[in-house]
């Protein structure tokens, strides 16, 4: 449901957005979904590249093809603006909007906005108190700054995928784009950071977002394992490193998350499956259950197939054991809980079109996120945005049009 905004964390702040595709569009849309006003600017007749990222496409009501569900996404709460800034007088207006904005957010190559007068010198020159995020595969500066970097690139160049799929299986990346998310939302938390720091002292700063620092970042225990040991991780498929049984078991139609934390839980589920593989010293601490994981997946999976997955998960959270099941999309969003959590919202689309998307996950009692508007179409808000804050009169407009600058 499209809301009224009445009190947001961020009202009263407007980010100019050059970004596209995943990393940068999923952190300004958490800008959006917390009350900033996020102008999105798109190239004329083509915009982000996602929108055309499909199958699955939302149809158009004369049956042609729409907006990518890639696309929809990361865009809520935005206003599309199209400019095609490597025109003279698009970049000119891009410039002529700087001083509207508190943020900055842009994922070119490295340099790649200079020839345009849109990078960091140049924008910090009009307004100094500016947020300016560049968001980049490599970051901007070392060996590989000029790079283009993707997701999937990132995911093996920083170690994810070497830690990821089954032992004896491939390398395997993971299946949404994790070093985009992350990065989108590290870059979310340095830029509120930085709109802090310019509110207290007009200063502003440029952030520097690389997909390959964040992806070594949120390695986090099995990178940190790693400089404390010096030994290489191995794939471990669905088991844990560090905790067992911490993994994926069959059952007699399926199968079963059982997630032990400590040696409490695991006596609590030896008690709720009724065998004494605690009693025995190689299973008893967790230390020695990590050591001979083997032996004790081989019982686990000899006792497992014996019932079914919701008879499992009946009886080991009575025990309070954590545990759960492997569930579909279908699964998901049919789940009771995740309807009562609000998880899925309804937004209606300039042109009337009703679509379903993911809802903002945070929960605050003060200014919680809301959603305003549905990702929108293809420079929706042109004429609004220019005639609201640059004062473009009708003649002006049809002139930037008939250029192809708008």
């Amino acid at each position: 449901m499209t809301t009224t905004l009445t009190k947001a964390a961020l009202a009263g702040v407007r980010v100019l957005d050059l970004s596209r595709v995943l990393a940068g569009p999923w952190a300004t849309q958490i800008l959006g979904d917390l009350g900033a006003d996020v102008i999105k600017i798109e190239k004329p007749g083509a915009g982000d590249d996602t929108r055309s990222w499909g199958p699955p496409f939302l149809p158009e009501q004369d049956g042609g093809r729409g907006d990518a569900a890639y696309y929809l996404a990361a865009n809520r709460n935005k206003r599309s603006v199209t400019i095609d800034f490597a025109k003279p007088d698009g970049a000119e207006l891009v410039r002529r909007l700087v001083p509207h904005c508190q943020i900055f957010v842009e994922n070119f190559k490295t340099g790649g906005l200079t020839r345009y007068g849109l990078d960091y010198k140049s924008i910090a020159a009009i307004n100094p108190a500016i947020v300016y995020c560049s968001i980049s595969g490599f970051g901007q500066t070392g060996p590989y700054a000029a790079r283009p970097g993707y997701d999937y690139i990132i995911q093996g160049m920083g170690g994810l995928m070497s830690l990821t799929g089954e032992p004896a299986g491939e390398p395997m990346k993971s299946a949404v784009a994790v070093a985009d998310l992350f990065t989108g939302m590290y870059a979310v938390t340095a830029m509120l950071a930085a709109l802090r720091h310019a509110e207290r002292t007009g200063e502003g700063q440029r952030i520097d977002a690389a997909l390959l620092d964040s992806q070594i970042a949120m390695l986090a225990n099995l990178g940190a394992s790693y400089l404390v040991s010096g030994e290489k991780p191995k794939r471990l498929g669905n088991q844990h490193a560090s905790i067992a049984p911490y993994q994926v078991l069959a059952t007699s139609d399926g199968h079963i998350i059982l997630a032990v934390g400590n040696d409490g839980q695991f006596r609590d589920f030896c008690a709720a499956a009724n065998v004494k593989l605690a009693d025995d010293a190689r299973f008893a601490t967790n230390e020695a259950r990590v050591r001979h994981r083997e032996e004790l997946t081989a019982a686990l999976t000899h006792m497992t197939i014996q019932r079914t997955t919701s008879q499992w998960i009946a009886a080991l959270e009575a025990a309070q054991v954590p545990c759960g099941p492997i569930n579909t999309l279908e699964d998901v969003y049919a789940d009771p809980h995740v309807a009562a959590r609000g998880a899925v919202e309804s937004v209606t689309r300039a042109d009337g079109r009703e679509i379903k998307l993911a809802a903002n996950p945070l929960r605050m009692s003060a200014t919680p996120p809301t959603t305003r508007a549905a990702p929108p179409l293809l420079g929706q808000d042109t004429q609004p945005v220019l005639t609201e804050l640059l004062g473009l009169a009708q003649t002006e407009l049809a002139r930037l049009r008939d250029g192809g600058v708008i």
